[in-house]
């Protein structure tokens, strides 16, 4: 799982950081400020997910189960999440009225609360001895 974990997290690292880049210099001039706020909002919370998905894999101690859970919470709420507000920022340049889809962003955010509260549960109920053994 781990494996999974980090090539996840490098994956959508390279992908922020493109992001990041397209949305500084390829949409500065094609979108308002406030839809560049929008997106480089949805970049900077992937890049925020992608460090908890490193920690995540190097977490010792947390039960496989647990790390699935909170893997795939990371990264739907990341798709739901992030990849909703970058539609909402291009919204202007596109026919497809993304602003339909809107309801995503809250859903993927609530995912993200919840990877967040059960990482901190799981890792709070682990014996202090787990921690210094691993």
């Amino acid at each position: 799982m781990n494996k999974t974990i980090f090539g996840t997290a490098c994956l959508l690292g390279m992908l922020t950081i493109i992001l990041g880049a397209f949305g500084a210099h390829g949409l500065e001039k094609l979108i308002t400020a406030d839809a560049i706020e929008t997106f480089e909002t949805g970049v900077r919370y992937q890049m925020y997910h992608v460090f908890l998905l490193f920690i995540l894999g190097l977490l010792p101690g947390l039960a496989p189960n647990i790390k699935r859970i909170v893997f795939y919470l990371i990264v739907s709420g990341i798709i739901l999440f992030s990849f909703s507000l970058f539609l909402l920022a291009i919204n202007e340049l596109v026919d497809f009225d993304f602003k339909k889809i809107g309801f995503l962003t809250p859903i993927g955010g609530t995912l993200q609360i919840m990877a967040w509260g059960i990482l901190a549960y799981n890792f709070l109920k682990m014996k202090s001895n787990t921690l210094q053994n691993e």
